[in-house]
């Protein structure tokens, strides 16, 4: 890890109109003028990793920006995901909203009113047009752009925003093939623009927690994680018009793999060190069969409702395993076709102990250089025992973060964990420091989704994982 990481407090103890409409087709068409054509027609194929530097460009690792005094961001996509972003963003200082577009306008209405709501500044609005959002990089008043549209845009408008001098900050995920994720790579690097992903599950409270606890060494030396995305959205397929589901739904008739893998996997890169120190190196995926999605339309939807006559193929139950380059193994699993209730499984596994979420739970064998994973009454093994009393916990490792923002972060959406994540961006960038997470993150976090795809495909065969540090993971 280089001093920049090092010295970073992070390191202290949309949804527009349908992807098939025609506005959304003539928006996709203008984009692969980009650059972006061959990883946008990939589908699940990998491309195959692309190692050499590119000539000319630096790496972007533990990148610096000239500090900004106010950041300025124009936000493409304020649907659902883009409306939320643009409320937490109006309670942050240093940071002005200074353009919308999208080419919903009821979206628009709604997110002006947020905003007016918190009284701040009315920002441009920039609609009328599929080219709306490339006007809105063009400005000369945006620093940042914020990116929430549906999943095939987020990586040719990244590439365009970085293109035009911008910083991005894209949902999850970042990409949706080896190909694209590259390309975010290349030009973060030949721009020297950030680039990351805004995976907000890496702020949450326990989460920001278990990595104070790891950076401390309360767990000894990890051997193992687990993570998932268990969340029933079986009912997105009733959305049409508007909502996730009017776009989402059509993915699980494409992908046969871990469709929204950085929900889980986020935080472990981060307990584990992931390109700082240590890489994924190859996975294998096996999905079970498609039944629920199938079920669930049939019993809810009318007959002539245009998502009750989707084939879907994307298994129920996906389950991925990950090896490291240090040894250490990560179990990763997606299900929002089943009633299961919701659950990240936020497991973490060491010589010293274990810490598990959902509910929160731990056991620690060793503290203070006293054993205290002991029976309690003597009639029963310690390793049978939970700890499920977490007060005391975060009495002691709760984050410096959340200690400082607790209370404001709680009362915005996510259970705070938006509002720190948005907090630690433009912290960041008003300080010129690196951010918490970088291209190289969002490309391999985002790759699970085609490699997954490719391993199912392939009876469960290992899939490589690229090395878009191109070596520079390694400690120095």
């Amino acid at each position: 890890m280089d001093d920049q990481h090092r010295t970073s407090p992070w390191n202290q103890p949309d949804q527009p109109d349908r992807p098939d409409q025609p506005d959304r087709r003539r928006l996709l068409g203008g984009l692969l003028g980009t650059g972006a054509a061959t990883a946008l027609a990939a589908g699940c194929a990998s491309g195959g990793p692309l190692a050499p530097l590119p000539t000319g460009n630096k790496s972007a690792m533990g990148l610096k920006a000239l500090p900004l005094a106010e950041v300025r961001v124009g936000l493409i996509g304020v649907g659902q995901r883009g409306a939320e972003l643009a409320q937490t963003l109006c309670r942050l200082e240093g940071v002005r909203i200074t353009a919308i577009a999208d080419i919903d306008p009821q979206a628009l209405d709604k997110t002006l009113a947020l905003i007016n709501q918190a009284r701040a500044p009315r920002p441009e609005v920039i609609t009328g047009s599929s080219g709306a959002w490339e006007r809105l990089i063009a400005r000369t008043d945006v620093d940042a752009v914020i990116i929430a549209t549906p999943w095939e845009l987020h990586t040719p408008m990244a590439v365009a925003a970085m293109k035009s001098g911008k910083h991005v900050f894209i949902e999850t995920p970042a990409a949706l093939t080896i190909n694209e994720a590259w390309l975010l790579v290349d030009t973060a690097e030949a721009t020297q623009r950030h680039c990351m992903m805004l995976e907000s599950c890496c702020y949450g409270r326990e989460e920001m927690m278990l990595l104070n606890m790891i950076r401390q060494g309360l767990f000894g030396e990890l051997v193992h994680a687990e993570g998932a995305y268990f969340h029933d959205l079986r009912q997105q397929l009733k959305d049409l018009e508007r909502g996730p589901g009017s776009w989402r739904t059509l993915r699980y008739t494409q992908h046969n793999g871990n469709l929204y893998p950085t929900h889980g996997l986020g935080p472990i890169a981060q307990y584990f060190g992931i390109h700082r120190g240590d890489r994924f190196e190859y996975l294998n995926s096996q999905s079970s069969n498609a039944r629920g999605l199938a079920a669930y339309a049939n019993r809810e939807l009318p007959a002539n409702h245009p998502h009750s006559r989707l084939r879907f193929i994307t298994g129920d139950v996906n389950t991925s395993v990950i090896k490291c380059a240090s040894g250490r193994t990560v179990l990763l699993q997606h299900d929002t076709s089943t009633p299961r209730p919701y659950s990240r499984l936020s497991t973490v596994v060491g010589t010293n102990g274990m810490f598990s979420g959902f509910p929160d739970r731990m056991a620690v064998e060793m503290l203070d250089g006293k054993k205290i994973m002991q029976s309690s009454n003597g009639s029963r093994e310690a390793f049978r025992e939970w700890d499920t009393q977490m007060d005391p916990w975060f009495a002691r490792f709760d984050h410096p973060v959340w200690k400082q923002l607790g209370t404001q972060a709680q009362q915005g959406g996510s259970a705070g964990m938006d509002f720190v994540m948005l907090w630690r961006v433009i912290y960041n960038l008003r300080q010129g420091q690196p951010m918490d997470q970088d291209v190289y993150d969002a490309a391999t976090w985002s790759a699970v989704l085609p490699l997954s795809c490719e391993s199912v495909a392939d009876r469960g065969n290992a899939k490589d994982f690229p090395d878009f540090t191109r070596g520079r993971w390694k400690r120095e």
